[in-house]
């Protein structure tokens, strides 16, 4: 399939992403769509007189070649919907564009990959937050996307990049631009660690209507939504709606209930929106990643004082790997009512870890 008919069948006025699937489902690949005829077009679903005439009248073909020029010249990846290389979360949202433009270098089917969202007019606390974030998750081997914009989303990228983490952003335009401008240097600087994303091609100018639609990529992209301020409206409060949308995890960082930055986290907090997260921990407990640790041969193998005997020994125990309750019950010999009491004693102490499905690990 020629990247030039994939890349035409975008620009065909009334077919949409959904209308573009079907066809492609229909027809087997984008150069048979350009190549049949009006009654095969109307076979398949969604497709009517209007849609088909258009298919067969347009230029499609001709806009396509504009954007190829870029494209070699820039060194962009044209990345569609049938690709290995597409973003395997944002294809199983059924609004994913079927097609993206993207230059950079990170993987964007690395294993982790979280969004940072919030508001455009960041405060002290909201860069402090992403800070302190983003250096406890340098550990952990993942990849940061956010949007670019003002506050809380530059501040992801620029202290990603000071962690060396890899980080993505995704335009609400075309790749030829820079949009705010000011942001040029931080994302020239992405290109060599992460890259920049966009469904729209060459030429596209940032209007307001596009980043909405930037936000959908935001939130597919990711296994969680991280919104760190955001006012009572705004486009972070919209990622972390379609997030739920896609059943995909939202956190929020609580504020003061003076504090207008912090109403739309607040909001998301209270409604159920959002899980309430203080820190970098609380994020990584509640997608149960398993922590990177260092010089495991040493000081984590030491035995923590004042434990008790039975509390030894589950410490014991979960030194090889992490032991699901039931299974850590049988080794241990201990009643799941007695057991359950010492690992609430040890997971106080901060020496073992609770992981979804009943898991334990030390910390």
């Amino acid at each position: 399939m020629s990247i030039r008919h994939k890349i035409a069948l975008t620009f065909i006025n009334t077919v949409g992403h959904i209308h573009a699937k079907n066809l492609l489902d229909h027809f087997g690949s984008a150069e048979a769509v350009f190549n049949t005829n009006f009654a095969e077009l109307l076979e398949v679903p969604g497709i009517g007189k209007v849609i088909a005439g258009e298919i067969l009248k347009s230029d499609a073909l001709k806009l396509a070649d504009e954007q190829l020029e870029f494209i070699e010249k820039q060194g962009v990846q044209v990345l569609f919907y049938t690709d290995e290389a597409y973003p395997h979360r944002l294809r199983n949202c059924f609004d994913a564009p079927v097609l993206l433009y993207y230059k950079g270098n990170a993987d964007l089917n690395h294993q982790r990959i979280i969004s940072i969202v919030g508001t455009r007019k960041a405060t002290e606390y909201g860069r402090q937050l992403c800070k302190q974030l983003c250096e406890a998750l340098a550990a952990y081997d993942v990849l940061v996307v956010s949007g670019l914009a003002y506050g809380i989303d530059v501040a992801a990228h620029k202290e990603s990049l000071y962690q060396n983490i890899p980080t993505v952003g995704v335009l609400a335009h075309g790749l030829e631009r820079i949009y705010p401008p000011l942001h040029q240097p931080v994302a020239q600087k992405m290109l060599g660690n992460g890259g920049l994303l966009t469904e729209f091609p060459l030429n596209t100018v940032p209007i307001k209507e596009n980043f909405p639609q930037r936000n959908r990529i935001i939130a597919g992209l990711s296994d969680a939504t991280i919104v760190v301020e955001a006012a009572a409206k705004g486009g972070a409060l919209i990622t972390a709606e379609i997030a739920n949308s896609y059943n995909r995890d939202v956190f929020a960082f609580p504020g003061r209930t003076t504090d207008t930055s912090s109403q739309g986290c607040n909001f998301l907090i209270r409604t159920n929106r959002a899980g309430l997260i203080s820190n970098a921990k609380d994020l990584i407990y509640c997608l149960g990643w398993e922590e990177v640790q260092q010089n495991k041969n040493t000081e984590q193998l030491q035995m923590p004082l004042g434990l008790s005997a039975e509390e030894q020994k589950i410490v014991e125990l979960l030194k090889a790997s992490p032991v699901q309750i039931d299974e850590l019950s049988i080794q241990s010999g201990m009643p799941q009512s007695q057991l359950a009491m010492h690992l609430l004693s040890l997971e106080m102490q901060g020496i073992l870890v609770s992981l979804p499905g009943k898991v334990y690990q030390l910390n």
